[in-house]
Formats: C-alpha cells, structure tokens, sequence
C-alpha cells in the first residue's frame, strides 16, 4: 500500500530541508529535537543522495542556480516541492523491501518523472509514531537547469525549458500516482488505487488534529489516573470522524433521501444538496463540510446506491424471510461471490500435510517425526473441517471444484496479460507522440524556409529534431496510424487500462491462493485416503 503526497515550500532555506531529513524533529512542532546538552540529534539508518548538484551542496547549488536565471527571489515564489512515497509497512517482511531499495526506487523515480531539477532524495527507515514503514523523501528545487522531454504529465512548452519552473498540477498528481501503483506492481509491493480517491479522506490537517488532540488526550487521562479517576474518554476524535459516524448511522437504517435527510436533522445536521453534491452542516459550524473533503462514501453517487441497496434489502425481506447460510466460510461461497478487492494475502490458510515416511527415509530423526505428527493431525482437522463445511460429498467433487478453480484462474490471467499488453503498446506510443510533439518547432520552422539551399541548412542545424520526428513517423506508419490521438485522451487511457491491470491484478491474487487452497486440500484428502496423485496433474492446476 504505498501512498504519494506532494507539499510545495516557499522557504528560501534550502538547507532547512536536507536538516529535516537527517535530524530527527519534533512532529507536532516541526522543530529540531535537542538532546541533554542542547545538541540536535542525528537520525539514524536513513539513505542521502543529491542529483544533479555537481560537486556543490544541494542548498549552495540551488542558490546560485536561482541567482542565474533570476527565479525564485520573491517571497511569494514556490522554491522547491517536497514529494513523499509511502511503503506498507507489511512490505518490510512479506516483500524483502529494504532500505538500500528503496532508496534506489527513489532515485529511479526522480530521474525519470523530474530530470532537469536539482534534487535530494532521502529514504528513512520508519514512519511517524513508530509505524515501521519505509518512505523516501524527494525534494527538488522548482527551477529547470537543463532542457528535458516533454513527459506525459506536462501541458505546456515552457515545462520542458531550461530556466522555467515545475509545475504541481491535478493532471500531474494523477500521472504520479499511476506510475507510483505502476512501480508496486513491478516490485510486488503492496498497492491501494490511488486514482479513485478513498472512502474516508484524511487531510494533513486533519491528521495532524487527530494526533494533537489524542496527545492532549493522553497526558489528561494520566493525570486522572494519577487521582484515581477513571478516564471518561480513551479516543480522540476529531468534528469530521464525529460527522463520520453520525452520517453512517444514518444510512445505515435509511431507505430513502427524506429518510435520510430526516434521521441527520435529528442529530443536529444539516444536508444540503447543490448540483448533484452534497455537504453536511454541523450546529456548531456556519459552513457545511462538502462531501469530498470527508471521503467518497458521503458523495450524492455512493449516498444514492446505499439507499437503493437498503430499499431492496427492505423488500425482500419484506416478501420472504432471508434464509440461513449453511457454510459461511465454505471454499465454494467464496469462489461463487463478487469479492471485494484484496490487497493482503491469506496467511492462516490449511498447509500441506507431511509425507512422515518419506522424510525419515531421508535421514530424519524422531524429533522431526514428533513434530510432523503434530503438524499432520492439526492439519488433518483443518482440511476436514474445510472440506465438509465446503459441502463436498467426495474426493471427486473437490477434483471439479479445483479444476473450475485453475481454468477461472487461467481465465483471468489472459486478461491481465492481455491489458498489459495493451498498456505497454499505449506507453509506447505516447512515448513516440510526446516525442514527435516536442519536434513540431522545428517541423515548422523548415516550412518557413524559402529556398532548397536554406531548406538544406536547416535541416542540418536541426538533425537531431529531424531523426527524432522521422522515426516516430515510421513507428506510425508501422503500427497502421492514420490521425495521431490526442494527448490528453491518451493519457486518460493509459490511466483507464492502469485501473483496470490493478482490478484483474486483485483478483488474478485471490483466485490464485483460491486455487492454492483447493490443491493442498485436495493434496491432504489424497494422503489420508492413500490415494496416489494422478501423474502431473497437480502441478498443472498450480500453475
């Protein structure tokens, strides 16, 4: 689950930044932390590495690169952008991710999404209150000192010139975000989609309130402790978690707008719906939270669907009572369902029983054998207890239900191949569009020309243009492209097709520990029974 913020800085102190990533500071104040004799103190275990300083500091090469191309010398200027690539922190351990990775993956990040800026990237070990995940900082100065590119996530001409400045635009964060899932999956990281937004949104405001007022919280309730008094509250939560709750109360028991409207009004809030938005007044506010600012469950589109699923429930329970599920948690159920997205794999899953004869041929001693009793008698009553709750009547049931299993696997697996295909093709010729773009200046300026000898001259003074636009055209003409697509409609594909890999690739994992499951089930019934495995055929339902 890595997650991606962006924070522009208008502070001149270049060398504020680099103090911040390689001495520890206060999280609430944001200020150095001191030790006993008032010394700050050093982090520890984080990488550090500037790009393209030279041989300077990254604060001295910031500076004199601004005083050359008499940028960022107003107060008012965005001096440098400070971007922050979260890691799960499950990653650690599940996924091999360390420290010397990321920071590579960082460095990567930064060459390839902002060349031409001046940067430092800095990876730290752990996050704040101790959370164990692994993050790399980038902070690049806002000024270009090098021509570059034209990349997907730039709109106009002056983005790739030297001497200009980067720009943070909504567009931008989109395309980040999808290269920062896209770099999950290479690494078989965990990944949340970063694109849909989320069902309860968090602001840094609000984070920051929620930690402040939970410490305050604290030290009071420790106080009250001290005297003996029980503590009243234990949880801190801010006015929007309040809203929260309040607002899911509600729903949960609403079948219609009115009804919901009504069942707020009672606890005191006020909706107001304003071309298809909604926003929730409290009695202690004069403006109304809007809708998208406490997360995509409160919007009008998802309000709407809750209530039409609560007035269905409503009615057919009505009409017949809802009948009780013999097998909740049976393999078939859950094979059968639309699943929710998983981003986590099983770990308390049935294991593979153990061929005790075979082991202690190989040399094995009894305290092996004691332990692989153990092992097989516990896992013998797990794969029964699956098994009959499964509602197989027999080993050949468990055979058809496996083998539905690995061919909706395989199902699957072509389509995720299929849209990476797509995508990678998509990335290619946005990659071959950018570039032809970019050569349209001088395209131009060779139409200008009036003679063949000035035509001959221009084309030598811009070869490099010229083999550039030459070869995005045969790379049209091969593909069979009449008429160039637009560029923004290519990246909102490629953005689609992204979305759509992250889907397949979710239910590519489940269905696969699905069929992982099925197989060292149907592995253990054939060793209880002392059946012999068909010749094969196992491995070929792993696959």
């Amino acid at each position: 689950m890595a997650t991606f913020k962006h924070i522009s800085s208008k502070n001149a102190d270049y060398g504020a930044a680099e103090q911040y990533l390689t001495f520890e500071h206060d999280e609430f104040t944001m200020k150095p932390t001191l030790d006993e004799n008032g010394q700050i103190i050093p982090r520890t275990g984080y990488l550090i590495s500037s790009l393209n300083c030279g041989e300077e500091d990254f604060a001295i090469a910031c500076m004199r690169s601004n005083l050359k191309y008499g940028k960022n010398q107003k107060r008012e200027d965005v001096k440098s952008h400070h971007y922050i690539i979260s890691f799960d922190p499950r990653d650690t351990q599940d996924n091999g991710l360390t420290v010397d990775r990321a920071q590579q993956l960082g460095e990567q990040f930064c060459k390839e999404h902002f060349p031409g800026h001046q940067a430092l990237v800095c990876t730290h070990p752990d996050g704040h209150n101790h959370s164990g995940n692994i993050h790399v900082h980038i902070v690049i100065n806002s000024l270009r000192i090098a021509e570059v590119p034209l990349l997907p996530y730039m709109e106009r001409p002056a983005d790739t010139r030297e001497g200009c400045k980067h720009r943070c635009t909504d567009a931008a964060m989109e395309y980040f975000k999808a290269e920062v899932m896209e770099m999950c999956h290479r690494e078989n990281l965990y990944q949340i989609d970063l694109l849909n937004g989320s069902k309860n949104r968090v602001t840094e405001r609000e984070y920051w309130a929620k930690r402040k007022g939970q410490a305050a919280l604290d030290k009071e309730n420790a106080s009250h402790a001290a005297t003996g008094e029980p503590p009243k509250q234990t949880k801190f939560e801010t006015d929007k978690e309040k809203l929260r709750r309040t607002i899911r109360a509600a729903l949960s028991s609403s079948v219609s707008f009115e009804d919901f409207f009504g069942k707020l009004l009672q606890q005191g809030v006020t909706v107001k719906e304003s071309r298809g938005r909604l926003s929730y007044l409290t009695p202690d506010r004069t403006k109304p939270i809007t809708a998208r600012k406490l997360g995509d469950d409160f919007d009008c589109a998802a309000v709407l669907e809750t209530l039409t699923q609560n007035a269905q429930n409503a009615a057919r329970a009505a009409e017949k009572p809802t009948p009780k599920q013999e097998y909740p948690r049976s393999i078939r159920s859950r094979l059968e369902r639309a699943k929710a997205t998983v981003n986590v794999p099983k770990q308390d899953g049935v294991q593979r029983m153990v061929d005790i004869a075979a082991k202690k041929a190989e040399g094995k001693g009894k305290g092996y054998e004691k332990w692989a009793t153990l092992h097989n008698l516990k896992q013998m009553a797990a794969t029964m207890s699956i098994y009959e709750e499964s509602g197989f009547s027999s080993p050949e049931e468990l055979e058809v239900a496996l083998a539905a299993a690995s061919a909706s696997l395989h199902e699957t697996t072509g389509k995720l191949k299929a849209v990476e295909s797509t995508l990678r093709e998509k990335k290619d010729l946005q990659k071959q569009l950018l570039a032809y773009i970019k050569t349209k200046p001088a395209r131009d300026g060779l139409k200008t020309q009036k003679t063949e000898k000035a035509r001959k001259n221009y084309r030598e003074q811009h070869e490099s243009e010229f083999m550039i636009a030459e070869a995005a055209t045969r790379y049209f003409k091969a593909k069979g492209i009449q008429k160039l697509p637009a560029s923004k409609a290519l990246q909102a594909e490629i953005e689609q097709l992204t979305r759509e890999k992250n889907s397949l690739y979710n239910e590519y994992r489940e269905k696969k520990e699905n069929v992982r499951e099925l197989q060292t089930v149907k592995n253990n019934i054939d060793q209880i029974l002392h059946r012999e495995p068909e010749r094969g055929k196992g491995r070929e339902n792993e696959r």
